[in-house]
C-alpha cells in the first residue's frame, strides 16, 4: 500500500540519502535503494527483518531498548545525539552514520522514519583536521615551553654572570698585574702561580659559557651524533692535560686503563663529558686530594669512572642531581652553573649510554658512565 504513493515511490527511488520506514514491532516495513547500496543488501533481503541487522551486534540489545522507548514517545530528532554511531554491512565491516528520526501514522499504524547518512569522509575529514589541530595546539605549547625556559634562561644567566664572572674576572685582573710585576728571575715561581691563577678562572669562565651553550643545543635538539674511532686513553690523557691549569695544590688526576684500546663513538660528546666530571671533581676535592679516571672497554661495553675525595653529596640530595640548575646545599660557596651533571646525563643518553653515581659525605664521589662498543659500519 506504502509503494502505491507516487510521491512516496519517487522520494525513495531517487533520494541520495538512505530511508527506513520501520513498524512499531522494530521490523522493517520498506527500505530505499541507496539504503539496499549502502548496506550490501537486496530488497527482498531487507523488508520483515528487524531494523538491528543493520546495526553492530554489540549495539543491538541496547538499541531494542531504545527503540521501544521512542515509540512510546515519537518526535523528530536525531538519532543519538553527541554518540558515534555505526552501521554493519551485511559483509560484516562497520561504518560512522548520522541519523534523524521522524515517525507518522497511516492506516491507524506507528510508523517511524529512518534518514541515515554515511559520514565516512566527513569523519575522516574531521578526524585529520582534528589531528592537525592537535598537531599544532603541541607545537604552540612546545614554542611557549620553549619561551618560557629561553626566558628562564637568561634570567639564570644574569644572575650567574653577576655573580659567577666577577670572582674569576677580578682574579684574572690582580694576577695579571702581579705577573707584570714579579719580573725578576728569582720570581719565576710567584709568576708562575698567578698563571695558573689565571688558567683557572679562564677555565672556570669557559665551563659557565660552555653550560649554556650546550643546554641551549640540547634544547634545540641540534646536536649530530658524529662517531670516530680514537684510542681513548690517549684521549682521556690529553684532555685530563687540558684542566691542568684548574688543579690545586699537589692535585692529581690518576689514569688508570684496561682491556682494548680503541672506541668508537663521538669524539666532541665524549670529550665533554669527560671534562664536565674531571672539573666537578677537581672543584669539589680540597688540595692534595687524588682524582682517578678509570677506564675499560671490552668487546661490548666501554666504562669510564671518575672518583673524587672531595665533599660528597648530601643523601637528601642525591635524588635531585641530574636536575637542571640543582646545586647541593654544601657546593653553594663553590662556583658552577647547576647545570653540568644535567648536560651530562643528556649527553650520555645521545650516546645510547647511562650514568650512575655513588656519594657519601665528606668521602667523595664516583661516578660512572657506560656505553656499548660500536664498530664502524662496513
Amino acid at each position: 500500500m506504502l509503494e502505491s504513493k507516487a510521491g512516496f515511490q519517487a522520494l525513495f527511488e531517487y533520494a541520495t540519502v538512505g530511508i527506513l520506514v520501520v513498524g512499531n514491532g522494530g521490523q522493517i516495513e520498506l527500505a530505499n535503494p541507496f539504503i539496499e547500496k549502502l548496506f550490501g543488501y537486496t530488497h527482498a533481503e531487507l523488508v520483515r527483518q528487524p531494523v538491528e541487522i543493520l546495526i553492530p551486534e554489540t549495539f543491538r540489545a541496547k538499541h531494542v531498548q531504545y527503540r521501544e522507548a521512542y515509540a512510546q514517545k515519537p518526535k523528530v530528532r536525531p538519532m543519538g545525539e553527541g554518540l558515534n554511531l555505526l552501521g554493519r554491512r551485511k559483509d560484516g565491516s562497520e561504518f560512522p552514520v548520522e541519523i534523524s528520526l521522524g515517525h507518522y501514522e497511516l492506516e491507524e499504524k506507528q510508523l517511524s522514519v529512518a534518514f541515515i547518512t554515511d559520514i565516512t569522509e566527513r569523519k575522516r575529514h574531521r578526524d585529520e583536521l582534528e589531528a592537525k589541530v592537535k598537531e599544532r595546539t603541541l607545537e604552540l605549547t612546545q614554542s611557549l615551553e620553549r619561551e618560557k625556559e629561553l626566558n628562564e634562561m637568561k634570567s639564570r644567566f644574569v644572575s650567574i654572570a653577576s655573580h659567577e664572572f666577577r670572582t674569576p674576572l677580578s682574579t684574572i685582573l690582580s694576577s695579571v698585574a702581579l705577573v707584570a710585576a714579579y719580573n725578576k728571575p728569582e720570581q719565576e715561581d710567584k709568576r708562575k702561580k698567578h698563571i695558573d691563577r689565571i688558567n683557572s678562572a679562564v677555565q672556570n669562565l669557559t665551563n659557565i659559557l660552555n653550560d649554556y651553550l650546550s643546554l641551549d643545543k640540547l634544547g634545540q635538539g641540534k646536536i649530530e651524533i658524529i662517531k670516530e674511532s680514537f684510542d681513548l686513553h690517549r684521549f682521556a690523557s690529553d684532555t685530563a692535560e687540558e684542566l691542568h691549569g684548574m688543579l690545586k695544590p699537589e692535585q692529581h688526576i690518576n689514569i688508570e686503563h684496561t682491556g682494548g684500546t680503541t672506541v668508537f663513538q663521538d669524539k666532541k660528546i665524549l670529550k665533554n663529558v669527560l671534562l664536565n666530571l674531571l672539573s666537578n671533581a677537581i672543584k669539589y676535592s680540597g688540595a692534595e686530594q687524588e682524582i682517578n679516571l678509570s677506564l675499560k672497554v671490552d668487546p661490548h661495553s666501554v666504562l669510564i669512572q671518575v672518583k673524587d675525595q672531595g665533599i660528597g653529596i648530601p643523601l637528601e640530595e642525591q635524588k635531585n642531581l641530574f636536575t637542571k640548575f640543582f646545586r647541593a646545599k654544601n657546593a653553594s660557596n663553590i662556583q658552577g652553573t647547576g647545570l653540568g651533571l644535567y648536560i651530562v646525563s643528556r649527553y650520555v643518553e645521545l650516546l645510547d649510554g647511562n650514568i650512575s653515581f655513588s656519594s657519601t659525605p665528606g668521602q667523595g664521589s664516583a661516578f660512572i658512565v657506560e656505553f656499548p662498543q660500536s664498530s664502524p659500519t662496513l
